[in-house]
């Protein structure tokens, strides 16, 4: 007798909510065919990652950016189509985007 069974035994009554198919992280990918760059820079001697080319409203890139912060725990900005982040961290940063269902592309370094 495996777990399902179980339940139905005992909750005769409970109906079982049908799944969601899509996430709600995946609400910002919008079919995009240019993958995204994240690129790392120096400015003023300090190491900085910039991904940009994103085809989505700036509501959203900084909703995002927000996401990527908070995901990280670092600080950062969106700033005229860039979202900004304070140190190295493309790798962690490309996954979650490749996550989300965008193709990205590294530059620099």
């Amino acid at each position: 007798m495996d777990l399902s069974e179980q339940l139905k035994r005992l909750f005769p009554d409970h109906v079982p909510a049908a799944e969601e198919t899509s996430s709600p992280e995946q609400s910002f990918f919008s079919g995009q065919t240019d993958p995204v760059r994240c690129i790392y820079e120096k400015r003023k001697g300090k190491p900085v990652t910039i991904i940009e080319g994103f085809d989505m409203d700036e509501s959203s890139q900084q909703e995002l950016a927000k996401k990527i912060k908070v995901l990280l725990g670092v600080g950062g900005t969106y700033k005229a189509g860039q979202i900004i982040i304070q140190g190295d961290y493309r790798p962690k940063i490309m996954a979650y985007l490749t996550d989300l269902g965008y193709k990205v592309k590294r530059v620099g370094g």
